[in-house]
């Protein structure tokens, strides 16, 4: 008989968690070892080091599902993180990508697609949601842009939506209600966009932006 594939769920919805259990114990070759609601609550079990996959959301009570990869990541290097989570938006594949998830997938991906993920997970592939890794290749696709210093300036899609925005004269409200975000969400990705591109004001962003063919020149 093959070894199981022993699975830890890190969920804080407890019908997801309980629907993600029943499934993958109905499958001969896996293990469900360990279901929690939170990282704190998971990183409390000193067995947690057993598990071969953890399977974990992102929006998480206390600690993100995004700081918790990188805590597993470096307590078990090896551990296989497969993230399933509502969130399909550019920064938050990247960050989870970044930190050592090694799949990505969304939650309405189907039980069979979902078993089929976490052992292609095991046998060393990267399963990905297919819009997730459309979204993947298009970054890698994607040209980086030199500044005038020869350092490549590379804004996701949600920071050039927002600059081109910015461009238009938009006020940060105005903003918040297009790309469905606050005012505070807007307010951090306009910190990172000024941070990249090296400026400290708006005309600065959308001046240093249109010059370096980030976002097209206002109408």
């Amino acid at each position: 008989m093959n070894e199981l594939i022993k699975i830890l769920i890190i969920e804080d919805n407890r019908f997801i968690r309980q629907g993600w259990e029943t499934i993958l114990n109905a499958q001969s070759d896996f293990s469900v070892t360990g279901t929690y609601g939170s990282c704190e609550e998971a990183f409390k079990d000193e067995s947690i080091g057993a598990a071969d996959i953890v399977l974990m959301d992102i929006g998480l009570p206390g600690m993100s599902g995004i700081e918790g990869v990188k805590y597993l990541k470096e307590k078990h290097p090896k551990m296989i993180i497969v993230m399933c989570t509502v969130h399909d938006d550019d920064e938050k594949i990247f960050d989870a990508i970044c930190s050592g998830a090694i799949g990505y997938l969304l939650k309405k991906t189907s039980p069979a697609e979902l078993i089929t993920a976490l052992r292609d997970a095991y046998n060393g592939g990267s399963p990905m949601t297919p819009s997730v890794a459309r979204k993947v290749i298009a970054s890698f696709q994607k040209k980086p842009i030199k500044s005038d210093t020869g350092e490549s300036i590379k804004l996701t899609d949600k920071e050039e939506q927002i600059l081109n925005l910015m461009a238009e004269g938009k006020s940060y409200s105005e903003i918040a209600n297009e790309v469905f975000l606050s005012v505070d969400g807007v307010h951090y990705h306009t910190r990172h966009i000024y941070e990249k591109l090296h400026v400290h004001s708006r005309n600065e962003a959308i001046a240093k932006g249109i010059k370096n063919r980030l976002i097209r020149p206002p109408h």
